[in-house]
């Protein structure tokens, strides 16, 4: 006879509607938001590998075009978490399934903007809409997901992001090279419609999402009390400092190689963002790093590594430039996973507001990276970038180095207490 632990444990796994691998839905909803992280990044940078070309037809700066990714990513930290708790009321699927629609809508409208102007309000048009996917997917992939199976669900969703954002600077820059920058944004529009399609085709329809009611007053509270928590805010600051170098750096880039000595072609230069599948394989190795170094440890070791970059990328040999893209993306990815990851952990409450207010944090140091890295390249040269991302790198340094005196005064005070 099963004792009553058995028949409970048989009864709860019965009654578990989440999805294993294995189970029939499962790959379906992993290739759905694969799709789904793959457009929404795909349009979000898709003008960052164009920049140089958008100067020219407009005749602007390098900081005004700037604001052509500048106003997404903002746009996008602005809605994250309001987004975020819409999706609490009317469903993840639903949230994902208007916010794909209306970006790629506006994608498609994008390469007919007629000046400067246009372009970057339909750019911050589109950021907005691209707010309601990253948090309604997360909770989606924690709803319907087994727990063993969700490190991987979201590693899936994760690649897609990367890979989108890769590949639309990449198709954009071929592209553009051969029928110019308006044909490689509709290219990556229509690349984008594609995967919305296959994302509204394969997305099961959820089992375990309760409707909740909207209650801004609760909200804020939560978002009180997470910005209350000195850790979390050194850890927001941390995320939004490493994509502040990040952003500054593949902002300008292009305007650096278009230049002598470099004079590379247009498609050259995206072909430049495969350097992302290094920050593949770095973000990976964040927790192995973590389990070694320790949290700040690994931090130490990402600023590090992104500072070589910055330096290294300062000599006027393509290699040289290369091998420091290689570095600086490689540090910030593992800083990057190493603090997002460490928020999760951090907040025992409200956790998809605490990731909500990273993620903001992470887009705005986007759009004030991408903003400030033009102004600085305007004034000084990719000198005057390179300063910049070594400020923000002495504050991600700063701010570990505070966590981690607080941390030794927290841990002595029991014995100061017992002394007295």
């Amino acid at each position: 006879m099963p004792s009553a632990s058995t028949k409970a444990a048989a009864t709860s796994t019965a009654a578990d509607t989440r999805l294993a691998p294995g189970a029939p839905g499962h790959r379906r909803m992993s290739f759905a938001l694969f799709a789904a992280g793959l457009a929404a990044f795909a349009l979000l940078y898709s003008t960052q590998a164009l920049l140089p070309a958008i100067s020219a037809e407009f005749g602007a700066s390098a900081s005004a075009a700037s604001w052509t990714v500048s106003a997404a990513t903002g746009a996008l930290a602005l809605l994250v978490l309001p987004m975020s708790a819409l999706s609490e009321r009317f469903g993840r699927r639903r949230m994902m399934t208007v916010s794909l629609a209306v970006a790629v809508g506006v994608g498609l409208l994008v390469p007919f903007a007629p000046n400067l102007e246009w372009l970057v309000a339909l750019r911050a048009v589109q950021g907005a809409a691209l707010a309601g996917l990253p948090a309604s997917a997360m909770a989606f992939l924690a709803e319907e997901v087994r727990p063993k199976a969700l490190i991987a669900a979201i590693g899936l969703f994760v690649a897609g992001n990367s890979i989108g954002g890769m590949s639309g600077r990449i198709v954009t820059g071929w592209v553009a090279q051969m029928w110019g920058w308006r044909a490689g944004l509709l290219a990556v529009g229509l690349m984008a419609v594609a995967c919305a399609v296959a994302f509204r085709l394969l997305i099961p329809k959820a089992r375990n999402f309760t409707p909740g009611s909207l209650n801004p007053k609760a909200l804020a509270a939560t978002v009180r009390g997470h910005l209350a928590d000195p850790l979390l805010v050194r850890l927001y600051a941390i995320g939004a400092l490493f994509m502040t170098v990040f952003g500054a750096v593949y902002t300008v880039i292009g305007y650096r190689l278009v230049e002598a000595p470099f004079s590379l072609p247009q498609g050259v230069i995206g072909s430049i963002f495969l350097v992302y599948l290094v920050g593949t394989v770095s973000s990976a190795a964040a927790g192995k790093l973590v389990g070694r170094l320790g949290r700040r440890g690994a931090l130490y070791l990402a600023v590090g590594t992104t500072a070589a970059g910055l330096l290294l990328s300062l000599a006027d040999s393509l290699p040289a430039v290369l091998a420091g893209l290689v570095l600086i993306t490689a540090g910030f990815f593992a800083g990057h996973a190493v603090a997002s990851s460490s928020v999760s952990r951090t907040a025992t409450t409200g956790r998809a507001q605490a990731s909500a207010l990273y993620q903001s944090a992470y887009y705005v140091g986007s759009s004030v990276g991408g903003t400030l890295g033009a102004i600085a390249f305007h004034s000084g040269g990719w000198a005057g970038t390179v300063l910049l991302g070594l400020v923000a790198v002495l504050g991600v340094v700063s701010i570990t180095l505070y966590g981690t005196h607080s941390a030794r005064v927290e841990a002595r005070r029991p014995h100061l207490r017992t002394a007295h």
